[in-house]
């Protein structure tokens, strides 16, 4: 079947080979851009219209394709169509990679409409499921807080509100039961100056507070307030307005539920009626301090269907969303577009013995090498950790995390040395000079901080970024820093003075990671774009661009030889490059889920890869080989090093915790 693009046809779906819709007569699009091959509508709401697609490029891959139609009439009102259909672009690549929020695959203009192409989330919505499944108990709502609660914390941290949180923009993925924040068609950045027009309304009717219904301002407690909102619902099944007592002025959803002889806790009935205050001064003010009062971490998240993968189908056609609610969508990165001082060697520390715990839990293992296991898991930050690096001495791991501290580690022994606090928002990435004197952090908060790795002093801060700084790399002489950010640059610094050297431009999208070759005379960059870029150190010259992934290169690496170039892709795989030609190697291509992490050991024989299928893989470099799969850890593995002897492997994980392997 061939479907129609007319947004105003009524009987969209053609036979194949048919030049023009039998229905409407408008000339029949077979593939979007030349790959996607849009199926059938999904539905229609506002100015967009959608459709389940699939792209021929990709192994017939589900996608959502969402379609710019506007069907008002005057100027101004156009234009304001417009504008907040590309602000729906522009939110989705400022929020750049989440798994909890659909990536944007392509953003573009075809025969005058405008298509947004985002992945497709297989589930179904909080709204289905309550209408399938019945309400939600207590505990299911706690899943619901500790899930979500993450993701606003995520985008309130980049200045990004939702503003329409409601059932039916939560979907809750089939394959592991995680939720998805779907739907930033109105996303409002706070520093956005624009003026909402009188009788506007932005959000939903029922979970919108006031402040966003009359005047349409908008802080992170009014996210806030629609979670509420959307929380009681669930656990009520009934629409939050017929929940509320205007005469009393307070919600009566308690009063409901005690009617119905269903108990809340105290606490949770607390933490809700606060997120629901009419004053945004007397709710809460971030998603953190909920996350504190239930726990002070993100709940787990319910288990995981036991159901086998399969390939995707075209789902059955989902119940209607309530009445004025806004079509849920799922979306997705757009593509296209001190004094110097000589090195010191620490004096080597005896290991003492580790007392290792079973190791059936989390491993799989080859028996003709031995097994490799997790000997320790260390934990101490309150939320994701997302970069780990261990010390040149193979004695001390550094780790990054989105609660904003760097924590330093005993190796061996597990015991935490100190923490340093001095970024204001999320930790991204950490590296350690290779004479172990310094730590250098790249944050959310648009810094590079140097450390003293001994004494944890900060030594200085790096302000020339626009944007979160996503990566930091330095070079085996010590003398050069690199950082990659979502200001779609790369810096080159002086490490010892912080003395910025150069600046290299990717227009076409955020950097994701950078890594230096060890004789420092070219840098390998990866992105938004897909692409993985060679640059030359000295001159800033664009050398070399490697295509071949389908999907944002989260982590790039080097092997000691300066050879082999390794990329790290959403679309699952591990690529390998030569890097004097460009030519492909060979593609890894084990993983379930994103690789959001790789490294290669110090004598350039095995690859180390981490991904959001909550699993390690060690490969043999040389001929593919996978060599092992560890599993352990309980959420997504964001980041992994490997010791200067190649015993000893660390992770990081969005469960909170790292983890150490050894063989």
């Amino acid at each position: 079947m061939i479907c129609c693009l007319n947004p105003n046809c009524q009987q969209p779906l053609n036979p194949e080979n048919e030049p023009f819709c039998t229905s409407c007569k408008a000339k029949l699009v077979p593939l979007l851009r030349g790959h996607y091959r849009p199926i059938r509508p999904l539905g229609q709401g506002g100015f967009a219209r959608t459709y389940l697609a699939v792209d021929e490029d990709r192994l017939k891959t589900p996608c959502v394709i969402k379609q710019f139609s506007p069907q008002i009439q005057g100027t101004n009102s156009l234009d304001k169509a417009i504008r907040l259909f590309n602000q729906e672009a522009v939110r989705l690549h400022e929020l750049g990679e989440h798994p909890q929020i659909p990536t944007l695959l392509a953003y573009f203009e075809q025969d005058k409409y405008l298509y947004l192409v985002q992945q497709f989330i297989e589930g179904q919505t909080l709204f289905q499921e309550l209408h399938r499944q019945g309400i939600f108990s207590e505990q299911k709502i706690r899943q619901v807080l500790g899930d979500i609660l993450p993701v606003l914390k995520f985008i309130h941290d980049r200045q990004i509100i939702h503003r329409d949180i409601t059932p039916a923009n939560i979907i809750r993925r089939q394959i592991d039961g995680r939720l998805v924040l779907i739907d930033f068609g109105i996303a409002k950045q706070l520093k956005d100056t624009t003026q909402i027009q009188p009788g506007t309304r932005i959000g939903t009717e029922g979970y919108a507070p006031l402040e966003q219904l009359r005047s349409g301002q908008v802080y992170p407690a009014s996210d806030i307030y629609s979670l509420g909102a959307t929380c009681i619902h669930l656990i009520t099944g009934i629409k939050p307005e017929e929940l509320y007592n205007p005469l009393q002025g307070r919600w009566i959803w308690r009063d409901y539920l005690l009617k119905k002889g269903i108990n809340v806790s105290d606490r949770l009935g607390q933490i809700l009626d606060k997120m629901l205050k009419d004053l945004v001064s007397d709710r809460y003010q971030s998603a953190d301090e909920i996350l504190r009062e239930i726990g002070g971490q993100p709940l787990a998240p319910p288990t995981p269907l036991k159901t086998p993968p399969k390939p995707a189908t075209v789902p059955p056609a989902p119940i209607s969303p309530p009445p004025g609610a806004r079509l849920p969508l799922p979306k997705a990165p757009l593509s296209d577009p001190p004094v110097s001082q000589p090195p010191v060697s620490n004096p080597p520390i005896s290991r003492p013995p580790i007392s290792r715990p079973p190791l059936p839990r989390g491993i799989n293992s080859n028996p003709k090498t031995g097994t490799w296991g997790c000997v320790n898991s260390l934990s101490g930050h309150s939320s994701w950790v997302t970069s780990v690096t261990i010390s040149p001495n193979g004695q001390t791991v550094a780790s990054g995390s989105l609660d904003d501290k760097i924590k330093v580690w005993h190796l061996q022994t597990g015991e935490l040395l100190q923490t340093l606090s001095g970024h204001s928002k999320a930790v991204n990435t950490v590296a350690i000079s290779p004479n172990g004197q310094m730590l250098v952090s790249g944050g959310d908060d648009r810094t590079i901080k140097i450390w003293n790795l001994f004494t944890g002093s900060q030594l200085r801060t790096l302000t020339d970024h626009g944007r979160d700084v996503s990566s930091v790399a330095i070079s085996a002489d010590g003398l050069t820093l690199a950082s990659g950010s979502k200001d779609r640059t790369i810096k080159l610094w002086k490490l010892t003075t912080g003395t910025l050297r150069g600046t290299l431009l990717s227009p076409a999208g955020m950097i994701k990671s950078v890594a230096i070759s060890p004789d420092g005379q070219f840098l390998a960059s990866g992105g938004l774009d897909n692409q993985i870029k060679l640059w030359a150190i000295d001159s800033g010259k664009l050398l070399r661009t490697l295509s071949g992934h389908f999907n944002l290169v989260n982590s790039v690496a080097i092997s000691p030889d300066g050879k082999i170039i390794a990329s790290g892709s959403k679309d699952k795989t591990i690529k390998l490059w030569d890097a004097s030609t460009g030519e492909l190697i060979r593609t890894l291509s084990d993983h379930a889920e994103s690789v959001n992490s790789i490294v290669i050991s110090a004598d350039g024989k095995m690859l180390v890869s981490g991904s959001s299928d909550k699993t390690l893989k060690l490969w043999n470099i040389n001929n593919g080989e996978l060599l092992y799969t560890l599993t352990g850890h309980t959420n997504q593995i964001s980041s992994v090093a490997i010791s200067p002897d190649g015993q000893t492997i660390v992770s990081g994980s969005f469960d909170n915790t790292i983890k150490i392997w050894e063989k």
